[in-house]
């Protein structure tokens, strides 16, 4: 199959071509690089400079390279920031990926998987969290996101694109080719191992007086590996619909710091600090619609699994890529 990867630069794409390249497809990066890296991309797959401002180029990059299937991964995704410039995720995340879904209707693109977020529902009524929950963002970003999701809804209906969307929890961990670097780092575990190397003094507790057993968040965290091999399950012809991607597992912000000094050998001084706005107690996925219908079935779903693959790749590229 040819594979059309928008953002395959970046953290998660990057390894999404990994996996897609090692089952055998043949891939297309496309990419502007403004927040991914030219060497995260394999050299097996063929690299194209996304330009953004030039609202046909998308079109002919398309239509050059005539895909089977576009997995959709080019996107801003900080939550701050998104509060302070909603214009850029708005532009982006929907006007940009307008764009994409023009030229793969143009193509004759059949197949679309889209790489969505748990933020489009919001503080959750229940956990686990199911795909049947009320979608109530409370930030621009997760608002954009759903708003993508609505439009893939009537690309389907008036014109026949199958598509999946996945709605993911915390991605985290690494191969041994490819990791983690972020040039503004939000994510929690890599925020820990850089204390570990050295890089940082302590890191930082948002909120310990939250309803949970040691009053620090609980997340969800799934593989990279795992959550790769489902957009590979998910271009199989008549897959279609939303489903979430996490391990149906929650670990507080104290339980993942306690891993990581587990893994690293080392130990990790953290600072309480307030709580951010907008930061539920506890996400975690009920991700069993995935698990049935795509037949998809987390591999490393362990966090020390998790811990061990990105605290491996930390040491071997700790200042991540070369720009």
């Amino acid at each position: 199959m040819n594979v059309f990867v928008t953002g395959g630069a970046g953290y998660i794409g990057s390894i999404c071509v990994e996996e897609l390249l090692n089952a055998g497809q043949t891939v297309i990066v496309y990419d502007d690089l403004s927040e991914g890296h030219r060497s995260a991309v394999d050299p097996r797959a063929r690299f194209v400079t996304a330009q953004p401002r030039d609202p046909d180029d998308v079109i002919r990059a398309v239509q050059s390279a005539k895909p089977d299937a576009i997995l959709h991964f080019a996107a801003n995704a900080l939550v701050g920031e998104s509060m302070t410039n909603p214009g850029k995720y708005f532009r982006n995340n929907v006007g940009n990926g307008v764009n994409l879904l023009e030229a793969a209707r143009l193509a004759g693109v059949r197949k679309f998987v889209f790489s969505s977020t748990c933020a489009t529902y919001g503080p959750p009524d229940h956990v686990p969290m199911t795909e049947d929950l009320p979608q109530r963002p409370i930030n621009p970003y997760g608002e954009s996101k759903l708003m993508f999701e609505k439009i893939l809804q009537w690309y389907h209906q008036i014109f026949g694109l199958e598509f999946v969307a996945f709605r993911y929890f915390n991605a985290a961990g690494a191969t041994e080719r490819f990791g983690e670097h972020h040039r503004v780092e939000t994510h929690l575990i890599p925020n820990v191992l850089k204390v570990a190397l050295g890089q940082k003094p302590h890191c930082e507790i948002f909120g310990t007086d939250y309803p949970t057993p040691d009053g620090t968040c609980i997340r969800d965290y799934i593989h990279i590996v795992d959550l790769a091999q489902a957009h590979i399950l998910a271009m199989a012809p008549g897959k279609q619909g939303f489903y979430n991607l996490g391990n149906g597992d929650g670990y507080s912000v104290r339980e993942v710091i306690r891993m990581c000094e587990q893994v690293t050998g080392q130990n990790i001084p953290a600072v309480p600090k307030p709580r951010r706005p907008g930061d539920p107690p506890k996400l975690v996925a009920g991700a069993q619609r995935a698990i049935q219908e795509l037949a998809w079935k987390p591999r490393l779903a362990k966090l020390e699994d998790i811990v061990t693959s990105a605290w491996r790749w930390h040491q071997a590229h700790p200042n991540g890529y070369p720009d």
